[in-house]
């Protein structure tokens, strides 16, 4: 496989743009921009990210608490920033946030359209990269919009085309979400059903 066909394909997934932000050794906040992050479960609060093995955070990160930083849409310079691509505006850090269970204070940066403060839960193999899943902590929002990344360039969330974009869905908000440990009935068990009989479940959804 081609790396550089490879990574136009992938380019074609717009993502969010973050900045997992850690603390060195020496105790000073470092920062990385990265695309490659994934919300896992609500329960437990789980969120993933992965870094390259040559990157400098991710060695840092190996054990310790860190922040997924997301971006707000006029964050463009912070991202370059923690890209490599410093301007001429200083990284924007914020107070480091305590959190209880974790030691030293975690660096976070302003401005962001949301923050999540992680410790450490495993790290996995991801090839030329590794999978660091963290245990969510600590949250902040705001109401900025966020900063998207796509075929290689920046872009604005835009215009909202959908308000029905769940409808359909098994896990429609709407209709109520379960966890794992719930007690479902049966469809067939429930009253007015007829015996033999299926929910009428779009075949084309992931369930």
């Amino acid at each position: 496989m081609d790396p550089r066909e490879l990574r136009s394909t992938f380019g074609r997934f717009a993502t969010g743009v973050t900045v997992v932000t850690c603390t060195t050794p020496d105790g000073e906040p470092h920062g990385a921009t990265v695309t490659a992050f994934l919300p896992v479960s609500l329960d437990p609060p789980l969120v993933q990210v992965a870094l390259t093995r040559r990157s400098k955070a991710c060695g840092y990160l190996e054990g310790a608490a860190y922040a997924v930083n997301v971006l707000a849409a006029d964050q463009v310079d912070v991202a370059m920033h923690f890209a490599g691509r410093p301007g001429a505006a200083p990284a924007p850090w914020a107070e480091p946030v305590r959190v209880d269970g974790i030691e030293a204070p975690v660096p976070v940066l302003a401005g962001t359209a949301a923050t999540l403060v992680c410790h450490p839960r495993r790290t996995d193999d991801g090839g030329d990269h590794l999978l660091h899943l963290g245990e969510v902590v600590h949250t902040t929002v705001s109401h900025r919009s966020g900063l998207l990344f796509h075929d290689s360039a920046f872009h604005d969330v835009g215009a909202r085309t959908s308000d029905t974009v769940w409808l359909g869905c098994q896990d429609d908000p709407h209709t109520g979400w379960f966890h794992a440990g719930s007690a479902l009935t049966p469809y067939a068990a429930r009253a007015g059903s007829t015996p033999g009989t299926a929910p009428r479940v779009p075949a084309d959804t992931h369930y």
